[in-house]
């Protein structure tokens, strides 16, 4: 057998290399001295380190019941409450395409779930205050003869037919009272006692009585009879009439 023709040099201690979470003894080598005639030290491999580690896993937190089930009791809140939203969204949009239906130009719908709409179509061509020396109570705007004319809310028609001044008329009231006005029509399409919805086609816009061109005359009056200013009536129901 070959053999090392190399003096044995003594351990003088063990030196450890950590490789990740393995631990590797391993011998460290003294230089050999002549002098020293000390018994051999015991040249096996001696640990100083547990090779391998224990694995340990933090125990499960604890889950507080009562803080459970008030979390899970929130979040159906939270999930019942944007139901409930979604559907009245939907429902009010349901609302608003029914008012426009027949044509009128614009609708809103109020968080009460009353539902308004513009009164016809045109240029707006004179509002309500001063003029010529006297007070305009109405909303007029211009178009040709026939545009349709729209009931601004719901409610029941308490005229339809002449009226002086207005030439035709028809006028609607509405479940608080208030009164909308709609002058110089051509023709109305709607009789007294009929029941009506907002944005329900009620006459066709005209020329009659003392007016200087086609167009619809329109006046809001509240449940005591005061005349009202009927942009900022529509305005504050979510309809702007430009």
């Amino acid at each position: 057998m070959f053999r090392h023709n190399v003096r044995a040099m003594p351990l003088r201690h063990l030196g450890s290399l950590t490789l990740g979470a393995l631990a590797v003894a391993f011998p460290v080598l003294a230089p050999h001295s002549d002098a020293d005639d000390s018994p051999a030290p015991d040249t096996r491999w001696a640990p100083v380190a547990q090779v391998g580690t224990e694995e340990r896993h933090d125990p499960a937190p604890r889950v507080n019941p009562v803080r459970a089930e008030r979390h899970d009791r929130v979040a159906l809140a939270s999930l019942d409450k944007a139901t409930r939203l979604a559907e009245t969204i939907a429902s009010y949009a349901a609302l608003r395409d029914a008012a426009t239906a027949q044509g009128a130009p614009d609708a809103a719908v109020t968080r009460g779930g009353q539902v308004f709409a513009l009164p016809t179509t045109g240029r707006l061509t004179s509002a309500a205050g001063p003029r010529w020396g006297t007070t305009h109570y109405g909303l007029d705007i211009a178009n040709k003869v026939g545009t349709p004319v729209f009931a601004v809310g719901s409610g029941t028609v308490i005229d339809s037919g002449p009226a002086s001044g207005f030439g035709l008329w028809v006028r609607i009231r509405h479940a608080d009272g208030s009164v909308s006005l709609y002058g110089h029509i051509d023709r109305s399409l709607v009789r007294v006692g009929q029941s009506v919805r907002a944005g329900d086609r009620i006459a066709l816009m005209g020329n009659r009585g003392q007016s200087t061109g086609p167009h619809l005359h329109l006046e809001i009056w509240s449940a005591d009879g005061r005349k009202l200013d009927p942009a900022t009536w529509l305005s504050r129901r979510g309809l702007d009439v430009g």
